[in-house]
C-alpha cells in the first residue's frame, strides 16, 4: 500500500522539469530505515512515464557492485554484464551508453557502495563535472545511514556543491493511519500512532482486520516477528558500540530525561555521555528539548535541556517490551498485563501531547489563532509544567495548552488550574516577567469536556479540542 507522500512526489516531479542549474539534476533523498524511501522512488519513477534505472548497492565487493549496476543499465542478467575495474571507467561507459537520452537513475543504499570502495564518490564527482551535469539525467542518491548521507553534502565530501536538491524523508503523518486502518476509531489510531508512529513498514506489518490489542498480542509479541528484533537491528546498523547506545536509549525510554538522570542510570560519565547523545541526535534517534519560553540567546547555554526518544516504537519498546526481552522467551500474556495497566498514561504523556502541538502548528499556519507562533513546544521549570506552549516574542503573545487522555471528561477545575496557577508561573519566566503579554488557551481531551468546563473556557475564549475535532483537524490539514 502506497499512502500519502504528495509533497514528496511533487518535489521529485519538479526535478524532471527544472532548467536550473541545468537539465541534469543530482538529488539526495535519505531517511531512517523502514520509512519508505525505495518504494517512494519506485512509485515516482514508474508514474513519471520516463525510462528509469533502479540500482540498490548491496554488501558485496566493489567489482560485483559495478557489474550489478551496469547490468541494470543494460537490463540484462548480472553475469552477462561487463566488469569494470573502477567507477571512473564505469561512468565513462555509462555516459556513452546513455548519451543525451532523458532518464532517471536511482542509486539506492549508497553507503554500501562507499564502504566497499572509497573512490565511489570521487568518481561520481569527476563524471558529474566532466559529462553528467551537461546530460539529461536525473540522478537520485538514496540511503538509510543518515549521517553518511548528510555528509555527502559536507565540505569534506567530493560531492560538495554538486547536489541540486535534497529531501529528508520523514515518517507518515497521523492522518495516514486512517488509510491503513479505515475501520479503527480515532482513539485506536492515536494509540497506535503512539506505539509505532508513521513508519510505513511497521504499519504494513500489522493486520487491519484485528483490533489494536489483538495486533499487539498476536503480532508484535510473536517471538518470530520483526518487531521484537527491530531496535537491535537499527542500532547495530547505525552505530559502533551498540551496547552503550542501547543503555542510553533504554534509560531515556524508562523516563530519565536529564543528563544527570541518564548518567546515573547508565553509569556513563557525563563527558562521555554527551558524545553518545550527540551521535544519537545526529542520527535522529534522540532529540534535546528546551522550554519554548526560552529566548534565543538563552537556548545555547541553557542547562534545562531534556532528552527524548524521537521514534515512537523505540519509546514503546523500551517502556513496555525491553524488560521482558532480556530473558527470553517472551511471555505475551505477562507483557499484556503491563501494557493494559499503563498504556493510556503512556499515550497521554507522549504522542497525544505531540499531536496537540502539531494541531497548534497547523492552526497557526491557517491563521486560526490570535497570533502567529514563532516557537511551539512545552514549558517546564521547578514550579510548573505546561504541555503545550506557543510563543511569539515579538508581539508578546503566548498560548498555553493542557492535554488529558484520561477516561473522564475535563471539568472546570482543570480550566481554573491553568488560568489561576499555571499562567502566572509560566509568565514569570518570560521577558519582563510576562508583563503586557496576551494569553490564550487550548485544552485537548480524549473524553471531551463537562458543561461547566465549556462555560469556563468560553469566558477566556479558549479552544476546546475533543477527540473528534482533533482527528478531523489533523486529517483535514495534513
Amino acid at each position: 500500500m502506497f499512502v500519502d507522500r504528495q509533497r514528496e512526489i511533487a518535489f521529485l516531479n519538479n526535478l524532471l522539469t527544472r532548467k536550473y542549474p541545468g537539465p541534469a539534476q543530482l538529488a539526495l533523498l535519505y531517511g531512517r530505515r523502514r520509512v519508505g524511501k525505495s518504494e517512494l522512488l519506485l512509485q515516482w519513477a514508474a508514474r513519471s512515464g520516463m525510462p528509469f534505472t533502479y540500482w540498490a548497492a548491496e554488501k558485496m565487493n566493489a567489482s560485483m557492485q559495478r557489474q550489478h549496476f551496469y547490468s541494470r543499465l543494460l537490463s540484462v542478467p548480472m553475469d552477462t554484464a561487463p566488469v569494470y575495474r573502477s567507477w571512473t571507467a564505469l561512468w565513462e561507459a555509462a555516459s556513452r551508453l546513455l548519451g543525451d537520452q532523458q532518464r532517471i537513475l536511482i542509486l539506492d543504499e549508497m553507503p554500501y557502495a562507499v564502504e566497499a570502495d572509497s573512490s565511489t564518490l570521487s568518481a561520481l564527482q569527476n563524471a558529474w563535472d566532466q559529462v553528467l551535469q551537461h546530460s539529461n539525467l536525473t540522478i537520485v542518491l538514496c540511503g538509510s545511514h543518515v549521517r553518511v548521507m548528510e555528509n555527502l553534502r559536507s565540505q569534506q565530501s567530493p560531492l560538495f556543491g554538486r547536489m541540486t536538491a535534497k529531501w529528508h524523508l520523514m515518517p507518515l503523518p497521523f492522518s495516514a493511519l486512517a488509510e491503513f486502518f479505515p475501520n479503527w476509531t480515532a482513539e485506536e489510531r492515536v494509540t497506535l500512532y503512539a506505539i509505532v508512529g508513521g513508519v510505513p513498514a511497521y504499519l504494513r506489518w500489522l493486520d487491519p482486520t484485528l483490533n489494536l490489542e489483538e495486533n499487539i498480542h498476536q503480532i508484535m509479541l510473536d517471538p518470530g516477528n520483526m518487531f521484537l528484533a527491530e531496535p537491535s537491528f537499527l542500532l547495530n546498523d547505525e552505530v559502533r558500540e551498540p551496547g552503550n547506545y542501547r543503555s542510553i536509549i533504554q534509560a531515556i525510554g524508562e523516563g530519565n530525561h536529564t543528563l544527570n538522570d541518564i548518567s546515573n542510570r547508565t553509569v556513563i560519565p557525563r563527558t562521555s555521555l554527551m558524545v553518545y547523545l550527540q551521535t544519537l541526535q545526529e542520527i535522529y534517534m534522540v532529540e534535546r528539548r528546551l522550554p519554548a519560553t526560552l529566548q534565543e540567546v538563552e537556548r545555547d547555554r541553557s542547562r534545562r535541556g531534556r532528552y527524548y526518544l524521537t521514534d515512537p516504537y523505540f519509546r514503546f519498546y523500551f517502556r513496555f517490551l525491553a524488560p521482558f526481552t532480556e530473558n527470553p522467551p517472551v511471555n505475551p500474556d505477562q507483557v499484556m498485563v503491563e501494557i493494559r495497566a499503563n498504556l493510556r498514561g503512556f499515550v497521554g504523556a507522549t504522542v497525544f501531547e505531540e499531536l496537540a502541538r502539531q494541531w497548534v502548528t497547523l492552526q497557526g499556519k491557517a491563521g486560526k489563532l490570535s497570533f502567529t507562533p514563532e516557537r511551539i513546544g512545552s514549558h517546564w521549570d521547578s514550579k510548573v509544567q505546561v504541555d503545550v506552549v506557543a510563543v511569539n516574542f515579538k508581539t508578546h503573545h503566548i498560548l498555553l495548552g493542557e492535554c488529558k487522555w484520561g477516561a473522564e471528561r475535563v471539568d472546570r477545575q482543570i480550566i481554573r488550574e491553568m488560568i489561576d496557577r499555571k499562567t502566572p508561573l509560566t509568565l514569570a519566566s518570560l521577558p519582563e516577567t510576562g508583563k503586557d503579554w496576551q494569553v490564550s488557551y487550548a485544552f485537548f481531551a480524549r473524553a471531551g469536556f463537562t458543561e461547566a468546563a465549556k462555560a469556563e473556557a468560553q469566558m477566556v475564549k479558549a479552544h476546546l479540542v475533543d477527540l473528534a475535532r482533533f482527528d478531523h483537524d489533523l486529517g483535514d490539514n495534513a
